[in-house]
């Protein structure tokens, strides 16, 4: 079992995580949920003992994880798949933490078969896709069989066969009575995974319940009723009885009635009392998405915003709309080759709508000097011929 007890972790003046308490249990597979900044991964680092809280406690099986005997042997852990030697192979790299921690030899070619990475158990892990990274990170966590697992973004990379393999060991592992902590971003995912959830923000417990009270706590469940085709009368008849008996009725934009306050069988018994009938009594359940959604809302450092593109587009010049992006910038140099034209790159486009001069044979003579205003203009491409042409 994970124990933590006011667990506090700063940085300079920046709190990391805040009053920590919270105990990970075994047999069951335990979410640890939270915003991006809100202490999850720094939380982690202080279980496995990398780095030390300012204040507060973290025990596993009532230890500090520097204090375990062979602690690779009863915890495991996937913080960072890409804390790995590009130059070892797979097999090598595994074989290195199995000597270390007195591991026989040939338990890195069975969790290489675990994983799935017997056939390049050879190659070198800097060839490797960020998937079959995540897939060795795995293999290094179950190495010496430990009672104790955490892994931090365990499905980050993998195909959908990857995630539905991992979460299968997730709940294979918790079955066998092991400790099994999974940090993640994925909620579809947790939802299918987890028993019991974590819940932090900005560094400090927002929840820690199961996964179905959580879901109950931090949504809205309403019935879901329909009447016939366009049935007004109906539909006001029903909703006055509705409301009446203590329900708060909501239209919705497809002429559903979104009901609230009262149970499916009371709502069918006033139907059917008001002799209205019905073509949809369904109960909506909130996902894990959206309970999240609602519980953190408060907690999210950052948020986006519209993207106004405002003064970066130029006002239309002949009433169809506006211009293309470099439009009126100059034209690169003609070269000097005679009979040859290269068009401007991609999106320069000339503002004038006429053409430029014809290009003059290199052994032509310098014209003479003109006023600009009696020069003839050419209306053909550089290096074809055109009637002013004196050849």
């Amino acid at each position: 079992m994970i124990e933590a007890v006011g667990l506090t972790k700063r940085y300079g003046a920046k709190t990391a995580v805040d009053d920590l308490s919270f105990q990970v249990r075994p047999g069951a597979v335990t979410g640890f949920l939270g915003p991006n900044g809100s202490g999850k991964s720094t939380t982690m680092r202080m279980i496995l003992g990398l780095d030390r809280p300012t204040s507060g406690r973290v025990t596993i099986g009532g230890h500090p994880y520097r204090s375990l005997p062979n602690a690779p042997r009863q915890v495991g852990a996937l913080l960072d798949a890409k804390a790995v030697h590009g130059g070892r192979t797979a097999r090598n790299h595994l074989l290195s933490l199995a000597q270390l921690a007195g591991i026989p030899a040939a338990r890195v070619d069975e969790v290489l078969g675990v994983v799935g990475l017997q056939e390049v158990a050879g190659r070198r892990s800097s060839g490797f896709s960020l998937g079959m990274g995540q897939r060795l990170g795995i293999a290094a966590a179950l190495l010496g069989d430990p009672q104790v697992l955490l892994f931090d973004e365990p499905v980050n990379g993998l195909d959908p066969e990857g995630i539905h393999w991992v979460r299968n060991l997730m709940r294979t592992l918790a079955a066998e009575g092991r400790t099994v902590f999974v940090s993640s971003h994925l909620m579809s995912e947790m939802a299918l995974t987890a028993d019991h959830l974590i819940v932090i923000g900005r560094g400090r417990l927002l929840a820690d319940m199961s996964v179905t009270d959580f879901i109950s706590a931090n949504s809205a469940d309403f019935a879901r009723v329909r009447v016939p085709g366009n049935g007004a009368a109906e539909r006001e008849k029903l909703t006055a009885s509705l409301i009446e008996a203590g329900g708060r009725v909501m239209s919705e934009p497809d002429g559903a009635l979104r009901v609230t306050g009262l149970p499916l069988r009371r709502i069918a018994d006033l139907a059917h009392a008001g002799d209205v009938r019905l073509w949809e009594l369904s109960p909506h359940r909130a996902s894990l998405e959206e309970a999240y959604m609602r519980m953190t809302q408060s907690a999210v450092d950052y948020r986006s915003t519209d993207d106004a593109k405002e003064g970066l587009v130029e006002p239309p010049q002949d009433g169809h709309g506006p211009l293309p992006d470099g439009y009126g910038e100059p034209l690169p140099p003609e070269p000097s080759q005679d009979g040859w034209y290269a068009p401007p790159p991609p999106g320069r486009v000339p503002r004038a709508t006429s053409a430029r001069p014809a290009a003059a044979p290199p052994s032509a003579a310098p014209p003479a000097t003109a006023p600009a205003s009696t020069a003839p203009a050419s209306t053909a491409p550089a290096g074809q011929q055109t009637s002013e042409d004196p050849r």
